[in-house]
C-alpha cells in the first residue's frame, strides 16, 4: 500500500493485551462501599424515623423531596456496590448506571489519577481519551487492575510518542 495513503488514514491503532488475559475487578474499594452503605442506610433510617414521628408525610412536599433524594442515593449506592471494571484485549469497560466502554485501539492518551496514601479508600482512576477527543474515566480498586492500568499508560505513551 502507498505510504502516503496509509498516513492519510490516520495513526495506527493501539494494541494492548492484559497479562493473563481479561481482567475483572471491583471498581470501588470495600471501605468506600461500606461508607456508602452506612450513609445511605442512615438516610433511610432518618426518613423512617421522621415519617413514624409524623414530621414528614408521603403526600407532603417535604416527604416527596426526601423520597426523591433517597431514591437517587439508593440508585447511586447500588451502582457503587455492584460496579465492576474489565479490561481485555479489545476494550475497557465499567458497569455503572450505564456501561462505560472505550475501545483500546482508539486510545490517544491515558493517565492514572490516584490519591497516594488513600488508595485503600479512594480508588485510583484511569482517565483515557480517544483520537477524536472522547474521554472516559474508569475506576479500579483491585491492585492487579491498577498494575494493568499503569502498564497501559506506559505502553500507550511510548506507542504514541514514536508515531
Amino acid at each position: 500500500m502507498d505510504p502516503s495513503l496509509t498516513a492519510a488514514l490516520g495513526p495506527p491503532p493501539f494494541r494492548f493485551t492484559p497479562s493473563g488475559g481479561a481482567l475483572h475487578g471491583a471498581a470501588y474499594s470495600l471501605p468506600f462501599r461500606v461508607i456508602a452503605t452506612v450513609i445511605v442506610g442512615g438516610a433511610a433510617l432518618w426518613l423512617v424515623t421522621l415519617w413514624l414521628s409524623g414530621k414528614v408525610t408521603a403526600t407532603g412536599s417535604l416527604g416527596s423531596w426526601f423520597i426523591a433524594g433517597l431514591a437517587m442515593m439508593l440508585c447511586t449506592w447500588w451502582c457503587i456496590v455492584r460496579s465492576v471494571t474489565t479490561i481485555d484485549g479489545q476494550e475497557l469497560r465499567q458497569t455503572w448506571v450505564w456501561t462505560k466502554k472505550m475501545d483500546l485501539r482508539e486510545l490517544a492518551y491515558a493517565r492514572l489519577i490516584r490519591v497516594r496514601g488513600l488508595e485503600w479508600l479512594i480508588a485510583p482512576r484511569l482517565y483515557v481519551r480517544t483520537l477524536l477527543g472522547k474521554f472516559q474515566v474508569f475506576y479500579a480498586a483491585e491492585p492487579q487492575m491498577v498494575a494493568e492500568f499503569e502498564r497501559l499508560v506506559r505502553e500507550l505513551t511510548e506507542f504514541r510518542a514514536v508515531r
